[in-house]
C-alpha cells in the first residue's frame, strides 16, 4: 500500500471542511457568495472611479447637511488657527521685522484674492477631505505689482490635473495620471489644465495643458496604499449610506406631511351634475383641500377620509442614535487631532 505523504493528508484534512486554504475570509460559502472584489492597483481604481467619486462627493457637500457638517468639522480641527511661525532670531528688532513681512505676505498671498494664507489652509483641507487631494502652485511675481513679497499661491483642485494624462515625454519622462516622472521615479512636474473642466462660463483654452514644473508645486496628498499617484476622497466609504440616509429623510418627512394633511376621496354614483373642483381649471377629478373646509357634496356622494401610515416610531430614535455617534465622532477627531500637535 502507497504511503500517503503528510502534505497530500493535511490538505485532504483542510479541504473536509470545504474552505480552500484554511481561511473563511478566502471561502465561496452562502455568507461570502456575494463579496466580489478587484485586484487592480489602486490607481487603476482611482483613474476608473476618481472623476464620478469626486463630484459625488462635492454633490454631497452642497446638498447634504451631515456631509457639510463634516467637511466642516474636519477643517477646523485640522487647521485650527493655521501656521504660526516663531522666529528664532535673537535680535529683538529683527524679529519683529521678519514677523510684520510674514503677516503682511499673509494677507496677500492669495493668488485670487479671495482669502489670506490662513483662509487656503482651510480650503485645503476641505478639498483634501472632499477629493483626497489638493494642489498649491507658486506664483512669482514682478516687483512692478505692488506686492510686499513678489510671491503667491494658486490653489488648483484634484480636477485640474487629468486621470486620464497617461503618455511619454519628448525626455523619455513618464506622464502618470498628469505626473511626469524621471526613470527613476523621481516628480519633475504637473501637466495641469490651463480651465476647470467643469466650468462652462470660461470656455477658452478648454482641455490645453500647461507643464509645471514640480519645484513651483505642492501635492497636499494622504496615501493610503503603496505607489499610491492621486488622492481618495474621505467620502468613499460613506457616500452610498449618505446618499441613502438623505432619501430616508425626505421620504419620512414626506410621509408626515401626508399624515397630517385632511384628505379626502369622493365616491360617487355617476350624477347628472357632478361635484365641481375649487379651481375652473383643474380637472375635474381633482380637489382642493383645504384645513378646515367644509364640502357640500351632491346627493349619492360619499367621503372617505384617508389614514396614511404614521409609524415613524423607529425614525426619532435612530436620528438620536446617528446623532449621538455623530457627536462621538467628532469627539475623537478632536482628540486625535490635537494629539497629533495640530493647534
Amino acid at each position: 500500500m502507497a504511503k500517503t505523504s503528510w502534505r497530500a493528508r493535511v490538505g485532504a484534512w483542510v479541504g473536509g471542511f470545504g474552505i480552500p486554504g484554511g481561511f473563511d475570509a478566502t471561502s465561496g460559502q452562502r455568507r461570502l457568495k456575494g463579496f466580489t472584489t478587484s485586484r487592480a492597483h489602486v490607481n487603476a481604481l482611482i483613474a476608473a472611479s476618481g472623476p464620478e467619486m469626486n463630484a459625488r462627493a462635492r454633490w454631497l457637500v452642497r446638498n447634504n447637511g451631515y456631509a457639510n457638517n463634516a467637511i466642516e468639522s474636519w477643517a477646523a480641527n485640522t487647521v485650527g488657527n493655521g501656521i504660526s511661525p516663531n522666529s528664532t532670531i535673537a535680535q529683538a528688532s529683527r524679529k519683529d521685522a521678519l514677523q510684520r513681512l510674514w503677516l503682511a505676505w499673509t494677507d496677500e498671498a492669495d493668488a485670487e484674492g479671495l482669502t489670506d494664507f490662513y483662509g487656503l489652509q482651510r480650503r485645503a483641507a476641505r478639498e483634501v477631505f472632499m477629493t483626497g487631494e489638493v494642489f498649491l502652485r507658486f506664483r512669482p511675481r514682478r516687483a512692478d505689482d505692488g506686492l510686499v513679497v513678489p510671491l503667491q499661491m494658486q490653489m488648483l483642485p484634484s480636477e485640474m490635473l487629468p486621470l486620464s494624462h497617461n503618455a511619454v515625454a519628448a525626455g523619455g519622462n513618464v506622464i502618470r495620471q498628469g505626473i511626469e516622472f524621471t526613470s527613476i521615479g523621481h516628480r519633475v512636474a504637473y501637466h495641469f489644465l490651463r480651465r476647470h473642466p467643469g466650468d462652462s462660463t470660461d470656455p477658452g483654452l478648454s482641455g490645453e495643458t500647461v507643464r509645471v514644473p514640480a519645484s513651483e508645486v505642492l501635492h497636499i496628498i494622504d496615501p493610503v496604499e503603496a505607489g499610491q499617484l492621486r488622492g481618495v476622497s474621505r467620502f468613499a466609504p460613506a457616500i452610498v449610506k449618505l446618499f441613502l440616509l438623505d432619501q430616508y429623510d425626505d421620504a419620512e418627512l414626506d410621509r408626515k406631511k401626508v399624515a397630517a394633511m385632511y384628505a379626502m376621496f369622493v365616491t360617487s354614483p355617476a350624477p347628472d351634475i357632478p361635484l365641481k373642483p375649487l379651481d375652473p381649471d383643474a380637472p375635474l377629478d381633482q380637489y382642493e383641500v383645504a384645513p378646515g373646509q367644509v364640502v357640500r357634496l351632491d346627493p349619492g356622494e360619499e367621503v372617505t377620509v384617508s389614514a396614511p401610515a404614521d409609524s415613524g416610531g423607529t425614525y426619532e430614535p435612530f436620528q438620536y442614535r446617528n446623532r449621538l455617534h455623530r457627536h462621538g465622532r467628532a469627539n475623537l477627531a478632536r482628540a486625535a487631532t490635537r494629539r497629533c500637535g495640530s493647534p
